[in-house]
């Protein structure tokens, strides 16, 4: 894996309570190489419920087609011409997902065996900014317990609304970032008061 060196006081609270972090790929080019391999890594916990948002379709579109056919992910994706239908089941879906995620017991994510790994996929959607669930119409927030912005939004308000809709209030933020979203990076960071570190090489750790 490639590495280099909302605006209201309820979502700041919230925010501030999740583990931020930021992954610098060194070229745009190694960028969904890089997703995948986290997604490899984060994979090794059975049913884990996570959360990938981009910025545009485009980009949901070539994360979906990359990660498809990854044997330890369940993939789902949410953007602008859903079936209202087809958006409830797929959040639903995860939902419950991340409630069977904090039932189970801690010595089942230790579990490295094939059984384990083949029985309980990671649960993951990809996700628009435009989709997120709409919390001021009642939507729940869908409490992944990983969230990775494989686009780092532009906005501090962008940022705080995908972890206010996205994140369990114990999870973890990973960042993508690539060349000069690096201070991107930093004015959100100063401007919301996070504290955004350098992904850990024990990532892997901080999801049980």
């Amino acid at each position: 894996m490639e590495r280099t060196s909302g605006d209201n006081s309820e979502n700041f609270l919230y925010c501030s309570q999740a583990r931020h972090f930021y992954l610098a790929v060194d070229r745009l080019e190694f960028k969904m190489e890089t997703l995948v391999d986290l997604l490899g890594v984060a994979g090794q916990h059975p049913s884990l419920p996570m959360v990938v948002c981009c910025s545009s379709r485009d980009e949901l579109d070539t994360v979906c087609s990359a990660v498809a056919n990854l044997p330890f992910i369940s993939l789902s994706s949410l953007y602008s011409d859903l079936a209202e239908v087809e958006r409830s089941r797929v959040l639903e879906k995860f939902r419950l997902a991340a409630v069977r995620w904090n039932q189970k017991p801690a010595a089942l994510f230790e579990d490295e065996t094939e059984v384990a790994k083949s029985e309980f996929k990671s649960n993951m959607i990809v996700v628009t900014d435009a989709c997120l669930p709409f919390l001021a119409s009642g939507e729940a927030p869908i409490l992944a317990r990983l969230l990775i912005n494989y686009e780092l939004p532009s906005k501090k308000e962008t940022y705080m609304r995908r972890m206010a809709t996205c994140l369990a209030a114990d999870g973890i933020v990973i960042n993508m970032v690539v060349g000069g979203e690096v201070v991107t990076l930093n004015s959100i960071e100063e401007s919301s008061n996070l504290l955004i570190a350098e992904m850990p090489i024990n990532v892997s750790c901080c999801l049980i």
